[in-house]
């Protein structure tokens, strides 16, 4: 007879994972559409698996994957929640042209702040990456392809960038760049049209690199 002790224990807990890992992957991609999100999804579902009772659990595939369906409809449900807590949920929807003067002038406002601690805090990659990804929910794919950069490190810019703001010392701003960016952020809000600003972070980034 073979004892079942913790080391036992933890290889049947890796190899139930370990089977069941591609259908993970396949439930939270349909969620998300993203690689790297399902894989952070699929993550984040090991560590729950690591963490549970396994005497509560009568069937591990089924709680993997109701684990899955649950943390990838967590991250769909927070994109826009994470947008609207950058900037307020007014500013990266298409202004339709009714609004009046005080909610243009509290738009206006609301951006210049937000836009003065990117500024003051990041670093242009980081403060590009951070904008498309909490103002405008871009993949990091996405972003990868509009900044000429690897997805994975467009992942770690947004990750650093959302520490950096948390905690980081604040610089100088450029009173040029700052009215600049603005402009370009509310131009993109107010039309929908992107490309401009697009273009204004990943040229800010080149010219950084060849300064």
């Amino acid at each position: 007879m073979i004892p079942i002790g913790p080391f036992t224990e933890n290889v049947n807990r890796e190899a139930a994972f370990i089977t069941t890992r591609p259908r993970l992957f396949a439930i939270a991609y349909r969620y998300l559409g993203d690689a790297g999100e399902a894989e952070d999804v699929v993550q984040e579902t090991w560590l729950r698996w690591e963490r549970a009772d396994r005497s509560a659990i009568v069937n591990a595939p089924a709680f993997l994957a109701k684990t899955t369906v649950r943390l990838s409809l967590n991250v769909v449900q927070s994109a826009r929640m994470r947008r609207e807590t950058f900037l307020g949920p007014r500013l990266t929807e298409r202004n339709d042209g009714s609004a009046g003067p005080d909610s243009a002038a509290e738009q206006h406002e609301a951006v210049d702040l937000a836009v003065r601690v990117l500024l003051e805090k990041l670093s242009p990659a980081e403060r590009a990456a951070y904008l498309l990804r909490k103002a405008f929910d871009y993949p990091y794919r996405r972003i990868s392809e509009v900044l000429h950069l690897d997805a994975a490190y467009a992942r770690q810019l947004v990750r650093r960038a959302r520490e950096r703001i948390e905690t980081g010392r604040r610089r100088p701003v450029d009173i040029t760049e700052y009215q600049r960016l603005v402009q370009v952020f509310l131009d993109a809000t107010r039309t929908g049209d992107l490309a401009e600003l697009e273009g204004f972070l990943a040229a800010d980034i080149t010219m950084r690199r060849s300064a």
